[in-house]
């Protein structure tokens, strides 16, 4: 039996953990948020790279250029550092490599195998993606691996190969604060988001607003749309902010021309409403207002850290870039960094468009369907 003091405050425990318990939304998130942050922030950082699509110009195609793609290949079944595939033609090659479907580009030259065999220390090209630094660091450091195995003499061989590497880096110096920009752009939009949308409606709930615009003769439609707009609105204007302040604390002010401001802003109103969209069809049917507070922390943890963000998605488990596939923020994170950092245009960021574009319409779609208008 509790002293007769102690009854009252144990009523607030009590009802506080009839809550609690009572709440499998809260309960679960609040468990699994601990092992959720351990598991992604543990896999997503530090992680060799890995499978790296790689673009491999052959100018050669004599006997020396076969064993080197043998090379290639032993680390594409191994190591699986990268992925070679055999470009058409040296302009396809460069433009992939600009628009980062791929990492780098490999170039064996003319008259390679015959310059081998003169002893005349041929080079390869590699021409590098380096608006991400970690792959630029492996994939250097794995073809010097792979020229130090070509080098070293054969018990038969009669003369022995030098073969060196010329490496060139296609776009300026990238440093981590500009790699880290995008991520920064897109985690400001989303911290907006949080303020308006399903979110917004359920404080307005808990406050009693909701109430005063549910008793006037506005449409599910109208009041669904407003809530978006409100959103979009807000997401945008951060991410502007953020990417005007940020591009001047990351020394690229350069990039910011009235075309390039537009084409972001674009991007930006695209990001906010893929975003506000997909969490208001999370919050459209919850009531509890403790329930955004958890989510808001799991979405976080779920969404920034496997978007290449912070650390290439190419280093990541298996399961893990899964999850990247269908991470909104990943693509978001690609299109501004294509963007900010590469000066490329909005021909490489299209794919990025589509997927954000139908997760907007669907999610609005699904919102649409399952909103209750009513007190």
């Amino acid at each position: 039996m509790l002293p007769s003091r102690l009854l009252p405050a144990w009523a607030i425990v009590e009802r506080d953990l009839r809550k609690y318990f009572r709440s499998p939304a809260l309960l679960v998130a609040s468990l699994f948020m601990p092992l959720l942050q351990l598991v992604i922030i543990g896999y997503a950082f530090g992680g060799k790279i890995r499978d790296v699509a790689v673009a491999l110009v052959d100018l050669d195609r004599g006997p020396e250029a076969l064993l080197l793609r043998e090379k290639f290949e032993a680390v594409e079944a191994n190591a699986r550092t990268f992925r070679i595939h055999l470009a058409e033609s040296m302009e396809g090659a460069l433009r992939e490599t600009r628009e980062g479907r791929v990492g780098a580009t490999i170039v064996i030259p003319e008259h390679y195998s015959q310059r081998v065999g003169q002893r005349l220390r041929p080079e390869l090209g590699l021409i590098l993606d380096n608006t991400d630094p970690f792959v630029v660091a492996s994939l250097t450091q794995k073809m010097g691996e792979v020229l130090d195995a070509v080098n070293q003499p054969e018990v038969a061989l009669r003369y022995r190969r030098q073969v060196g590497l010329e490496v060139v880096e296609i776009f300026p110096y990238v440093e981590y604060v500009q790699y880290l920009l995008p991520g920064a752009i897109t985690l400001a939009i989303f911290m907006c988001v949080l303020l308006g949308g399903g979110i917004l409606y359920i404080d307005d709930k808990v406050r009693g607003i909701h109430e005063a615009y549910l008793v006037t003769p506005i449409s599910k439609l109208e009041l669904v749309l407003g809530m978006h707009a409100s959103g979009v609105i807000k997401g945008a204007f951060a991410g502007l902010v953020v990417t005007a302040v940020g591009v001047g604390l990351a020394g690229i002010l350069h990039v910011l021309t009235p075309a390039t401001l537009l084409v972001l802003a674009g991007f930006g109103v695209l990001v906010s409403s893929a975003l506000v969209s997909m969490v208001s069809l999370l919050m459209v049917r919850v009531d509890d207002p403790m329930v955004p507070r958890v989510v808001i922390g799991l979405l976080n943890t779920l969404l920034f850290f496997p978007s290449g963000a912070v650390y290439p998605i190419s280093s990541f488990p298996q399961w893990l870039q899964m999850v990247a596939r269908v991470d909104p923020f990943t693509y978001a994170v690609h299109g501004f960094r294509s963007l900010l950092l590469k000066d490329v245009g909005p021909a490489a960021v299209l794919g990025d468009v589509a997927v954000l574009a139908a997760l907007s319409m669907v999610c609005l779609a699904g919102v649409l369907a399952v909103f209750r208008r009513r007190l």
